[in-house]
């Protein structure tokens, strides 16, 4: 079956949201137009309590975009985003969403952060969605959205693990930082998942 999953198109990664991706709503046109090739279609949605240890806001002394070491790891410190039932939390109001099957929120867990539409950033907790897929009959896995370098790109990395067939919609996606995307890209190449348009699905 032949599955569509759209990350993270929110608000507050829109431009003049609070954690602003560049030109993140160009790729909303892009998602519509193909939604109708896909047999599946479901959406991850970042979901954040206010308390959420990655906000620099919960940290004293902290900056935005701070690297700080959490539970062994490095974590980013973000501006609060997607704060659950927050304006910044819903999807692009041009996003259609008819289509979907389900959402998977992540980030719900205050004491650590969720990249991945799999897991969280330590592999501690699922959200359920590769159990889902598997029990959909999933083979092959689409994926777009918000941000390419970072929650699509660790998305993409479970997916692999999971045993998925993986595409990267490239121009239904954007990245925070485009440099950092090129070396980004160059690892999703090396996994064996395929980088492809919109135009070739």
């Amino acid at each position: 079956m032949k599955t569509l999953l759209i990350i993270d198109v929110q608000n507050d990664f829109m431009p003049g949201g609070s954690l602003a991706v560049p030109n993140a709503d160009e790729i909303v046109p892009v998602i519509n137009s193909i939604q109708h090739k896909f047999d599946l279609v479901v959406a991850a949605q970042d979901w954040h309590p206010q308390d959420h240890v990655s906000f620099a806001s919960n940290h004293n002394g902290k900056a935005n975009f701070e690297e700080v070491e959490m539970h062994g790891k490095p974590q980013t410190l973000w501006p609060d985003h997607c704060v659950q039932g927050t304006e910044g939390a819903q999807f692009h109001p041009d996003l259609e969403t008819q289509k979907w099957e389900a959402i998977f929120r992540k980030g719900t867990d205050k004491e650590i952060d969720s990249y991945s539409a799999f897991y969280d950033n330590g592999h501690l907790k699922s959200t359920g969605l590769a159990g889902y897929l598997k029990e959909k009959g999933v083979s092959q896995l689409f994926l777009c959205g918000l941000a390419a370098d970072i929650c699509v790109y660790f998305s993409a990395y479970d997916a692999f693990k999971e045993g998925f067939a993986c595409f990267f919609i490239e121009d239904a996606s954007q990245p925070l930082d485009s440099e950092a995307f090129k070396e980004i890209k160059k690892k999703m190449e090396y996994l064996g998942i395929q980088i492809i348009s919109s135009k070739s699905i």
